[in-house]
């Protein structure tokens, strides 16, 4: 392992980490805040994948891209919270998720039937199609700096939001005590709407940022969905800044165990036997890792309710 390597599965681990902070801050208060556990909310981040894939191949523009999908997500969760998430609140968590994951069926047969079942692929722009030298033997792609430049600009965005303007300490209020920030008179059905608009709008810049980077498909909401769940938990509920340390944690777990596990076992075990058990391992990671701050800190790292 060298040291180039090295240092470029850090940023690529700090890339995957900035996107699971976008799904899982936007997850994480929905559910502190609200109580909804929405297993559809990885169905937005596809959502503004999609969309984001088509603007661009028809419009050559990524920024027009960026924002057509933040605007169409935007407008369907407006209809979603109206139709069906207004409907859960108060509700037990397993209707919530009995709810959800008819959402996620919903949204892949919706899927399937616009763009059809094969994948599609969405190309990165074409001024950050190539590298930039960071390093004299460090080439490093000049469209995941700037997804790692927008993570950290969202992230910024959402601390001072969350900590330093009157909306922000309404949400704060209601993620730490629901009922007492409904006695002192908060308007918790604006606050609960505006919660979900802002958590699909972060699902469909997530979205629309990831998908020249994967392939864009039926399915990959759900896939997203499960580390974003375990960001959820290490982080603590309801807590941004929680969910902020557990996706860097999570991201950078998850992109050097895939990258080096692998490599230290094929110095003891066949090659054959290293490509179906180095996967595996590295994937129980991150579950490994929220196993050992769960032992500890059963709340999770920043849990927002004491």
């Amino acid at each position: 392992m060298t040291l180039i390597l090295f240092i470029e599965q850090m940023l690529n681990g700090l890339g995957y980490g900035l996107m699971l902070f976008l799904l899982a801050a936007g997850l994480t208060l929905v559910f502190g805040i609200m109580d909804v556990m929405n297993l559809a909310h990885g169905s937005l981040f596809m959502g503004g994948a999609y969309v984001a894939a088509q603007v661009h191949t028809q419009s050559g523009s990524f920024v027009a891209a960026v924002l057509a999908a933040l605007v169409v997500i935007v407008l369907l969760a407006v209809l979603l919270e109206w139709l069906l998430v207004r409907r859960l609140y108060g509700r037990d968590h397993l209707s919530q998720v009995l709810a959800t994951f008819g959402l996620i069926l919903v949204a892949d047969d919706a899927v399937k039937m616009i763009w059809g079942p094969a994948p599609i692929m969405a190309s990165a722009p074409a001024a950050l199609s190539g590298p930039i030298q960071l390093l004299p033997e460090l080439p490093y792609p000049a469209y995941r700096l700037v997804i790692l430049a927008a993570g950290l600009l969202v992230a910024l965005g959402l601390y001072l939001l969350v900590n330093h303007t009157r909306v922000g300490m309404l949400v704060r209020a209601g993620a730490s005590n629901r009922p007492m920030a409904e006695f002192m008179g908060v308007r918790v059905g604006r606050i609960f709407s505006l919660v979900f608009l802002l958590g699909a709008a972060l699902a469909a810049l997530a979205g629309a940022l990831m998908g020249p980077l994967t392939a864009v498909q039926i399915g990959m909401g759900e896939e997203i969905i499960i580390p974003s769940l375990v960001v959820l938990v290490i982080g603590g509920i309801g807590s941004i800044r929680g969910a902020f340390v557990a996706a860097m944690l999570v991201g950078m777990v998850d992109t050097i165990g895939r990258a080096f596990v692998p490599v230290a076992l094929r110095s003891f075990l066949p090659p054959t036997l290293v490509s179906d058990l180095g996967p595996v391992i590295a994937g129980l990671a991150t579950y490994a890792l929220m196993a050992g701050v769960l032992a500890f800190k059963p709340a999770g790292l920043f849990p927002a309710r004491g």
